[in-house]
């Protein structure tokens, strides 16, 4: 049976009634909670941490009505985002279950669906033993006497599957890397075991590649880093907040790696604002006091200027030259710095895509930090790879690219995740709208009202000083300038000040804004032509603004909704369905979802995982990858 308890804000709910089910189902009571399956209650307020939930939720009841529905931060207890419903299921429900290795049979590994969110009626799901389906939602069904609910799926030829809980673990959404449809599974017939068959047969191939890979990394002879010096402590000290746990870990990752024999290669996925560019630091750091060389490659010159004064800022007090190469700089500032850079004069060089240039030569460089890998094409990754012989690389993305995502999660790259938020950090209010001047305007004055700033984002520089001038009409008190990368270096840098100083209310610009502003009193973003953005760049846009204690706002404008492709109105419903913190990875497999990966994986392979799902082929790639281990081991 599908046992669960659901709460809903506005109805009614016993306390008391409420305890005897979590104490049924497993759950622990306890003074403070720490872990998964702890509850705890204080007065009238709940406060669980569910197996299907990423933070505790805090339950507020009030004359036996459940009043409000909050995630909540496990060591500050602040609200991270609330909800108007929970459900919470017995803590076996989603068990983790091991890998078994007879013929012919695969169970899933640690990761089932994350939580009831991520799987919606209409969605194509995958039930390991029968195969893809679509998922109807769920019924309360009679058996045996007794009532429960059950997730009901759709098959080939209007079958049905109703899966009960203990089954639950069996399900994963459907992901593939083409738009095109999945195709129902039957549930007649041995078409999916055969599907799963020559799905393993393509992942044994792989897992052979991807073992022959790591074999190379870790026979690669790299530089070996000192432990930790007294100044290294001194600067981590000195960093003004504190930090999250997850930064800690990830910090002490990259450090572990940069003291070992073989060179790194460290993917460091976190959302935007969630403090990867401290764990940069701190590992640039590390390496200059070992007298080498860092460059950190970032797609943006604002971006740069930005990194720049942070790594200025943080490490005044100690003899580390830090400059910046891109464009902006003048010929004789370039030539200047690449000199020294070959002399070793040099420590830390912060530059975009100027640092590929042919040009550029180091007297010996020691750590390669690509902030935003999956903004840099082709070519520049080709020129990457001429760097990466013997140095350590760290490598920082809020959405990771599906390649690098993979080769992370199969071991032919070391990952860490930043997932905890920072204290007070609130979700972006996101809305879909039509053009209308009087919404828009509206938007504007009332963030000025509350002495903010606003971003508008139009990003076609023939036209942006004609939308300029329309903006100024409709906020005639605000001061207003605009942004883009094709003004001079001085220009565009006096422009940035003056909003960085809030000496400018509106900033008509282009998505040059996309990467590394920081602006505290900057909480509205007007997205003109939405329609005309990725999923992810939208969604680093929007990170842009929410980034400290106050209430954010993003509209995202378009022009007529009639007018949308399905495949616009599904990206437009993704990022705004993806409101909460921490939504980087959901976003990253979504966008993945939505216009495919194109050949990531090769030809063959991207056809098993139209077969099977990417979850389900990485899961089968692993148990091979485990299998080949094994036969080494032996």
């Amino acid at each position: 049976m599908f046992d669960s308890l659901k709460l809903y804000t506005g109805e009614k709910a016993s306390a008391e009634e409420t305890l005897k089910t979590l104490e049924r189902y497993g759950y622990s009571r306890c003074r403070r909670i720490s872990a998964c399956g702890d509850y705890t209650l204080v007065g009238e307020t709940l406060i669980i941490y569910p197996v299907t939930f990423e933070y505790p939720v805090r339950i507020d009841i009030s004359g036996s009505v459940v009043r409000s529905i909050k995630s909540i931060d496990l060591v500050s207890f602040k609200t991270i985002t609330s909800h108007r419903g929970v459900i919470i299921l017995p803590l076996g429900i989603l068990r983790r279950t091991k890998v078994s290795k007879r013929a012919g049979r695969v169970e899933l590994g640690e990761q089932p669906i994350d939580s009831f969110v991520d799987i919606e009626p209409g969605d194509f799901v995958v039930h390991l033993d029968y195969g893809i389906g679509k998922y109807l939602g769920m019924q309360r069904m009679r058996r045996g006497g007794s009532f429960g609910d059950y997730f009901v799926l759709e098959y080939k030829g209007g079958d049905k599957l109703y899966v009960e809980s203990g089954d639950l673990h069996k399900l994963q959404r459907y992901i593939s890397f083409h738009r095109k449809l999945p195709g129902l599974s039957s549930l007649k017939g041995k078409g999916w075991e055969a599907a799963k068959k020559n799905a393993t047969r393509g992942a044994a191939l792989v897992a052979r590649d991807l073992l022959s890979l790591q074999a190379k990394r870790e026979s690669a002879p790299g530089f070996v880093f000192s432990k930790d010096s007294d100044w290294q402590k001194e600067v981590e000290e000195a960093f003004p907040y504190k930090e999250t746990p997850d930064q800690l870990k990830a910090t002490e990752d990259v450090k572990c790696d940069m003291e070992r024999p073989r060179p790194m290669d460290r993917l460091l996925s976190g959302d935007v604002g969630y403090g990867k560019t401290e764990v940069a630091l701190r590992a640039a750091f590390k390496a200059v006091i070992d007298n080498k060389q860092v460059a950190i490659l970032v797609p943006t010159t604002i971006l740069a200027e930005q990194h720049t004064n942070t790594f200025t800022r943080r490490l005044r007090d100690f003899p580390i030259n830090i400059q910046m190469l891109n464009r902006f700089r003048t010929q004789k500032e370039q030539n200047t710095i690449l000199r020294d850079l070959e002399e070793g004069k040099v420590d830390i060089v912060i530059g975009t895509h100027r640092l590929l240039s042919s040009d550029v030569k180091f007297k010996d460089m020691g750590l390669l930090i690509i902030d935003e890998e999956q903004r840099f094409g082709v070519k520049h990754k080709d020129k990457l790879k001429r760097m990466r012989v013997n140095v350590d690389i760290l490598t920082l993305t809020a959405t990771p690219i599906p390649r690098t995502l993979y080769l992370a999660l199969m071991g032919g790259k070391d990952i860490s995740v930043i997932e905890t938020p920072p204290l007070e950090r609130m979700p972006v209010d996101t809305r879909v709208m039509e053009y209308d001047e009087k919404e828009i305007s509206g938007a504007i004055e009332k963030e000025l009202a509350r002495g903010g700033q606003v971003y508008y984002v139009h990003n076609r520089v023939e036209t942006i000083e004609r939308i300029a001038s329309k903006v100024k009409k409709l906020a005639p008190s605000a001061r207003l300038l605009v942004a883009h990368g094709q003004m001079s270096s001085k220009t565009l840098e006096k422009t940035m000040l003056k909003f960085i100083r809030a000496e400018v209310d509106v900033l008509v610009c282009t998505t040059i804004i996309e990467s590394g502003i920081d602006i505290p009193n900057a909480n509205t973003m007007i997205i003109n032509d939405a329609d005309r953005f990725g999923l992810a760049d939208l969604y680093q846009l929007r990170g842009r603004i929410g980034r400290f204690d106050r209430k954010a706002y993003a509209y995202l404008v378009v022009r007529d909704f009639s007018s949308l492709t399905h495949e616009v109105q599904q990206r437009l419903s993704a990022i705004k369905k993806y409101q909460e913190l921490g939504s980087g990875f959901k976003i990253a497999m979504r966008d993945l979802e939505m216009r495919g990966a194109g050949n990531i994986l090769g030809f063959q392979q991207s056809g098993f995982i139209d077969q099977v799902g990417f979850d389900l082929y990485c899961r089968l790639l692993k148990l091979e990858i485990d299998k080949l281990r094994g036969s080494e081991n032996s």
